[in-house]
């Protein structure tokens, strides 16, 4: 059992509810053998309201579960100002930092704590280990974080057209 964590067969459900192992089936029995050695690799941290939980910039190694509490999700402006993204919630289904399971990257936002939070934390070494031992787990994972990297480009192209419009409208007229 992870230290600090419920047992498997409680965290289970919790664990499929997130986007990012949707694919996974509680009644597959092989399903449930992958996710219970994710569930092995887990780590138990928890943040006091007001501490950063990634910040921007950094280099990252960690992927997050948020299972109790809120975070906020901030970016710095060109200026250097920090805008808030968004709030989120563990009841949301929350995880952040999922590139950390692939790459080494910086971060592209900073994770605050706005209460007091609790994470299930996996760093991308484990995650690629567990992927050499079960390389559907990877498969399954990688195909789930393309998909949602690819709306993320989509979203940010069609952002970036409606501010050039609106900058050429300005510009224009």
């Amino acid at each position: 059992m992870a230290e600090g964590l419920d047992v498997f067969e409680e965290v289970l459900p919790k664990l499929l509810k997130l986007q990012l192992f949707h694919d996974f089936k509680a009644d597959d029995e092989n399903d449930c053998r992958i996710l219970k050695m994710v569930y092995e690799q887990l780590k138990v941290e928890t943040f006091k309201a007001g501490s950063e939980i990634i910040k921007e910039g950094e280099k990252g190694e960690s992927f997050y579960i948020l299972t109790a509490g809120e975070v906020q999700v901030l970016r710095n402006t060109m200026a250097g100002d920090k805008i808030a993204l968004a709030n989120l919630t563990a009841e949301m289904g929350i995880f952040f930092g999922e590139t950390a399971l692939i790459s080494t990257d910086t971060r592209g936002a900073t994770v605050v704590a706005v209460t007091d939070c609790r994470t299930c934390t996996l760093t991308g070494k484990k995650f690629k280990e567990l992927c050499e031992k079960e390389p559907v787990l990877g498969y399954r994972v990688m195909l789930c974080l393309a998909k949602r990297m690819s709306a993320t480009i989509k979203k940010t192209n069609s952002d970036m057209a409606t501010l050039y419009e609106a900058l050429f409208d300005e510009v224009v007229n």
